[in-house]
């Protein structure tokens, strides 16, 4: 993007208090300039001093006064919630709530591919907040990751920690626990190691998109072999019934 470009998609106040308005029609230039005043939002200076809004900015207002209305929430709050967002530990779903995210799933409930992609920003969550957020107990926890079901990396959880934790709970209400699972960490292991055999040779290329291709190659394999389970089980299960 040129400076010309860049400088074009900054807001003045008055053009961000104009888009607002539709959705917020109380809104003010002074509520505006006091969620700036606490934090909640950082237009650029220009310098004269004048205020200049970015779209991610705007997007930022339009969040804060979404929940300010809809859960009542203190500023104090909300702005826990938003660092937490920029942290990449909650995202904001279509009702502007700040959530745990959820894995990407199917259509018919099965991880799609996308739940296979990294992201530019890996979420990382504490101990307490994958407790919070999978209903996970403690002692079910610590049983998890003695038998390797869940691997904390530098004290912190991924969003797959979160998903696995969760599981694990709601398999634990059946008499599942972790020492019976570990046959599926094993799986998993083999899996992994098949896959890395098909794409060790794309990883060695030198050629621009090979490391990209590598990746897809991965994803890919990797779906199927999760369908291809649970065609299996469900196969298993009907010849059975």
């Amino acid at each position: 993007m040129t400076q010309a470009a860049s400088h074009a998609a900054r807001l003045s106040i008055g053009e961000v208090l104009d888009e607002l308005r539709a959705d917020f029609p109380d809104v003010s230039i002074s509520k505006i300039r006091f969620l700036e005043t606490e934090g909640l939002v950082e237009p650029e200076r220009t310098p004269a001093g004048y205020r200049k809004f970015s779209r991610a900015d705007v997007e930022r207002l339009h969040l804060v006064l979404r929940v300010q209305r809809d859960t009542y929430w203190p500023l104090k709050v909300i702005r826990q919630k938003l660092d937490d967002l920029d942290r990449g530990v909650v995202a904001p779903d279509d009702e502007g709530v700040l959530q745990v995210p959820r894995v990407i799933l199917s259509s018919e409930g099965l991880p799609g591919p996308d739940a296979f992609a990294s992201r530019p920003q890996d979420i990382r969550f504490r101990r307490s907040e994958l407790q919070q957020a999978s209903g996970i107990a403690d002692d079910l926890l610590a049983e998890a990751e003695e038998f390797g079901l869940v691997i904390a990396s530098s004290g912190s959880y991924t969003e797959a920690d979160v998903v696995i934790a969760k599981t694990l709970a709601e398999l634990a209400s059946f008499g599942l626990g972790p020492r019976h699972l570990r046959g599926v960490r094993t799986a998993a292991d083999r899996e992994v190691g098949m896959i890395e055999q098909i794409i060790e040779p794309l990883r060695r290329r030198r050629d621009p998109g090979s490391a990209a291709r590598a990746d897809e190659t991965a994803y890919h394999v990797a779906s199927l072999s999760v369908l291809l389970h649970t065609m299996l089980v469900k196969n298993g299960l009907h010849r059975r019934g």
